[in-house]
């Protein structure tokens, strides 16, 4: 049943399919396990900001290993200062750059310039994310390849909570319009179409965005399932019956292919932000930096090549159909867009399973900057070819987040 034009659109199904699978989705997976794109600093030690919460999920599958901060590549660790925020004087820009200098000689003077910016640079304003601090001695990398997003065990009421409070507080939902949570209550889904189908575009789109966030993730829980757990061995693969539960027809009252619909919704933004974004990432002075030259040198080659063929799809979504009225209302609603999502975000230091709360952060964060992207674009288009970009700037961890929800 998940088969046509996706609403909103004049994009189908079909056309993602062909381009994402024999195309871009091989190029994005090797990008993916390079040194630059697997190793993300999050904090996970972040208390719950919105509810008392001590239900750390005691499973063993729900642990997140950090990596040992000798595994971590040299550029990558002492590079991280280079996307911090606390420049905030001269003397402190002379001290970065004096470190800047310890680190690597052989950067040019346009990538150096490039980087006392990013070390001054503040963007809470234009974020759409709670962003971790990575300055914080609770946060850690980790290695995403050797904690991939698969099925844990976590369930139940603590699970539900954290989708509940996402959709009743954060989707622009009237409260009488009740988002159903277990299967069999058909009314509930009626009144929910119902009412995605009468509000404005945008709210609508949020509303698919989250919708197709929350997919993606049950999708990944149903395809890496927990299929056998014996003392010799643990066998992961795909629960066919986990999958149906929650997207069949018949068994979601309709609203499951809706859902998956959802999914191919939340790709054409994230791909549409990638084809944006491409101005920044061409200048010269841009740099995957982890210290290993030629690598980084090859994995740039390849990042451009996968947004000049996400520039390249024929049925972009055209974002101008956002925030396109009167001036005084499209602001105050972008504004009340980018808040609901900062909470979303916040939400996430509230799962109680390490390992979803890594990958929900990720996510999160990834599509914060999609949106952060395309919301910027007047922004991008300023940017010189070479030299600084003082107004539009994405940190490592944005660009790392970013890459990695849209592998997801």
């Amino acid at each position: 049943q998940v088969t046509g034009y996706l609403d909103d659109c004049t994009c189908d199904v079909e056309t993602i399919d062909a381009f994402n699978n024999y195309k871009l989705f091989p190029r994005l997976n090797e990008l993916l396990e390079s040194d630059y794109f697997r190793y993300y600093k999050v904090n996970l030690q972040k208390p719950c900001p919105f509810w008392e919460d001590s239900s750390h999920c005691g499973m063993r599958d729900c642990a997140v290993q950090p990596c040992p901060s000798d595994e971590v590549p040299d550029g990558i660790r002492s590079g991280s200062y280079k996307y911090s925020e606390e420049a905030n004087n001269l003397a402190e820009e002379c001290e970065e750059a004096k470190r800047l200098g310890a680190v690597d000689d052989s950067l040019s003077k346009e990538a150096r310039q490039a980087v006392l910016q990013w070390a001054q640079h503040d963007d809470s304003s234009d974020s759409f994310c709670e962003a971790d601090d990575i300055h914080s001695p609770d946060a850690e990398y980790v290695d995403l390849l050797l904690n991939p997003e698969r099925y844990t065990g976590y369930k139940g009421p603590d699970a539900w909570k954290i989708w509940n409070s996402i959709y009743e507080e954060n989707c622009f939902k009237p409260q009488n319009v009740k988002r159903p949570l277990a299967s069999g209550r058909g009314e509930s889904f009626i009144y929910l179409t119902k009412w995605v189908s009468r509000v404005c575009v945008e709210k609508r789109a949020f509303y698919r965005l989250i919708s197709g966030l929350h997919a993606s993730i049950n999708i990944h829980l149903s395809a890496r399932y927990l299929l056998q757990d014996t003392w010799s061995e643990k066998k992961w693969g795909p629960n066919v019956t986990e999958f149906q539960q929650r997207f069949d027809e018949v068994l979601t009252s309709g609203e499951g292919p809706r859902r998956l619909k959802n999914l191919y919704f939340l790709y054409l933004i994230e791909l549409r932000a990638l084809s944006k974004v491409l101005p920044f990432f061409e200048r010269p002075g841009f740099q995957l930096y982890t210290g290993n030259k030629s690598q980084d040198a090859e994995m740039k080659h390849l990042l451009l090549e996968i947004l000049h063929l996400a520039k390249s799809f024929p049925l972009h979504f055209d974002e101008n159909s956002f925030f396109a009225g009167n001036k005084k209302e499209a602001a105050k609603l972008k504004e009340e867009f980018r808040l609901h999502f900062k909470n979303i975000s916040r939400i996430m230091d509230c799962v109680g399973c390490f390992k979803c709360r890594l990958w929900g952060k990720l996510q999160t964060q990834g599509l914060g900057t999609a949106l952060k992207i395309l919301f910027s674009e007047n922004l991008i288009e300023k940017i010189p070819e070479s030299g600084p970009s003082y107004g539009f700037q994405l940190t490592r961890q944005e660009i790392v987040a970013l890459f990695n929800a849209f592998g997801r």
